[in-house]
């Protein structure tokens, strides 16, 4: 038995087909299947069930599959001990983030963490929020960038920021005219919202029921442009995060952004990574990076103020 083998074996578990398996792991096919069988022959066990449409593993195989898990990340911690003794800012981080964030604050943070780590190499993974939790707990990601609330008992929370969220309207719509708003104001409107599986979505229906809103029915969309687009389109009203409204994200039209009067709305941004790794040092250093970024990024002031040549009723974001 070696690393190599189960690490075929992880990438078999998780695509379950050899040919998608073999090509992740940069081997034939025919050599990925041969090392399996090997793999079965000096376990004394199937763990595989070859079927002509797809691979299942058996009930050893999946527990095999899930410690060899642990086993591989564990060998990955001793590699980045070795390399963080040897030049601590230099090698490979991966980095999770999710959707709803990854687009509006990567412009800001990353030519920051270039200046400062200039030999680090950072391998973004943009993913739904469950999904960077399971990388982490599974060891292929080293840090995330996520939404709080996360019960975990087994990650590291490092706060960064907090972000308000505005509230997007056609131009229009009788809350276009305001200043600021207050919550009960919402009270009596229906929201579009993102599909299931979005943190912001739940921070969205956590603000709808403080305010005694609803959801929109019949749409649901699949990304905050989408969701723009839709006020664009008056179809509805949204609640868009400070940093999705600011440069360089691109101006739409017959969108009118509202600020709340404080205490506005928000979510809670932190970089999480796991308590057993090594790495804890330099994760606190890039998080400090992430957690500099400029005030005015997370201030909903100004969100609402016209631009030249806008149609009465109607403002964008400020360049």
């Amino acid at each position: 038995m070696n690393l190599r083998d189960l690490s075929y074996l992880v990438a078999l578990a998780e695509y379950r087909h050899f040919g998608r398996a073999a090509e992740a792991s940069f081997v034939s096919q025919p050599t990925l299947s041969t090392q399996i069988r090997k793999l079965e022959d000096e376990l004394g066990v199937a763990l595989v069930e070859r079927t002509p449409r797809k691979v299942l593993l058996t009930e050893t195989g999946r527990e095999i599959a899930r410690r060899a898990r642990g086993v591989l990340s564990q060998v990955e911690e001793i590699k980045a001990i070795a390399q963080r003794t040897r030049d601590p800012e230099s090698g490979t981080i991966r980095l999770g983030i999710f959707p709803t964030l990854g687009p509006y604050l990567l412009p800001h943070v990353v030519p920051r963490l270039r200046e400062r780590f200039p030999r680090l190499e950072l391998l973004l993974r943009e993913e739904k929020t469950e999904q960077v939790l399971h990388m982490l707990r599974e060891g292929t990601l080293d840090a995330g960038i996520l939404a709080l609330p996360v019960h975990d008992d087994s990650l590291h929370t490092e706060f960064l920021f907090e972000e308000p969220f505005v509230l997007a309207v056609p131009g229009g719509h009788p809350l276009a005219s305001r200043k600021t708003l207050r919550m009960e104001d919402l009270s009596d409107q229906d929201l579009l919202l993102l599909e299931d599986g979005h943190c912001l979505r739940d921070q969205a229906l956590e603000v709808c029921h403080l305010a005694g809103a609803g959801e929109k029915s019949g749409f649901r969309a699949t990304s905050l442009e989408t969701l723009r687009q839709m006020v664009s389109a008056n179809v509805g009203i949204t609640l868009l995060p400070a940093l999705a409204v600011k440069p360089p994200v691109p101006q739409s039209a017959n969108v009118r952004l509202v600020e709340f009067a404080p205490p506005a709305p928000s979510r809670r941004i932190a970089m999480l990574w796991r308590k057993s790794s090594a790495m804890t040092p330099f994760f606190e250093a890039l998080a400090a990076v992430i957690r500099d970024v400029p005030a005015d990024l997370l201030s909903t002031r100004g969100c609402a103020t016209s631009q030249p040549g806008a149609a009465p009723g109607v403002a964008h974001p400020s360049p």
